[in-house]
């Protein structure tokens, strides 16, 4: 499986890497559905283009961090497809350039809510499918700072190395019953999450951080997305429990 008409969930698509993983996806033949929180009009906006290009999907709004919010997007998916074969737990957010000390409560646990209870939220709504189905595949966006562990941006990096410890868990407990799970951690990629660390960073200290990646560049949304349609198709059946680095060769913290 991973072309045809699968079905797949995608978080946190209206833009950047959820954007190009959606489409990717929907090139392979899969049908969407794709969450946003806030940016309706870029989740219509990729709907359309998706169905323009043969392919169909539905948006829904929905706060991944919000406990009810899950059952509600695999319902979702259920209602409009009768199916689902792969998730995606792409949406996420960050707190650049904050000292932990410094950092509020109230984001911490934002963070925490979102990049981490979020997919374990999700991961719980569409289990019981794929194990009945005994098929499915799950794949965690996470990042290349759970290797960096960089000064200031320590709600996030805290939220992603517990998602890869999620990832690891998971994939030795549902491996039984024929579902994969496996991890992307993107490094510097061309996004308005990167723009805002480089910003928090400031001009020297950014482009510094740039020229530390051996391959000299920052990657495209494209790059993950070619690597999560990878890991959902059959040429990765053997493949699970892994936390997949496409940072470049990786940039210095």
């Amino acid at each position: 499986m991973g072309t045809g008409r699968g079905v797949a969930i995608v978080t946190g698509a209206s833009r950047g890497i959820g954007r190009a993983i959606a489409l990717s996806l929907a090139e392979a033949g899969f049908r969407l559905v794709v969450s946003y929180r806030d940016r309706e009009r870029e989740s219509r906006a990729l709907v359309e283009k998706v169905i323009a290009g043969g392919g169909d999907a539905r948006a829904i709004r929905a706060d991944v961090g919000r406990p009810e919010a899950a059952p509600a997007v695999a319902r979702a998916a259920l209602e409009a497809f009768g199916q689902i074969d792969v998730l995606v737990n792409n949406a996420g957010v960050h707190l650049p350039g904050v000292r932990l000390a410094d950092v509020a409560p109230e984001e911490w646990d934002r963070i925490l809510r979102v990049n981490l209870s979020g997919p374990f939220y999700l991961i719980r709504a569409v289990l019981p499918h794929m194990r009945e189905r005994r098929r499915g595949h799950i794949i965690n966006v996470s990042s290349n700072v759970t290797q960096r562990f960089p000064v200031g941006s320590g709600p996030y990096t805290a939220s992603k190395s517990g998602l890869d410890a999620l990832t690891r868990i998971l994939a030795k407990e549902e491996g039984p019953h024929g579902i994969r799970v496996n991890a992307v951690a993107p490094g510097p990629i061309a996004t308005d999450m990167l723009g805002e660390s480089l910003s928090a960073m400031g001009p020297e200290r950014a482009e510094a951080f740039v020229r530390s990646v051996p391959l000299g560049r920052t990657g495209r949304p494209e790059e993950i997305a070619a690597v999560v349609r990878f890991l959902v198709s059959d040429e990765a059946s053997y493949l699970t429990g892994q936390v997949i680095y496409v940072n470049g060769g990786g940039p210095a913290g």
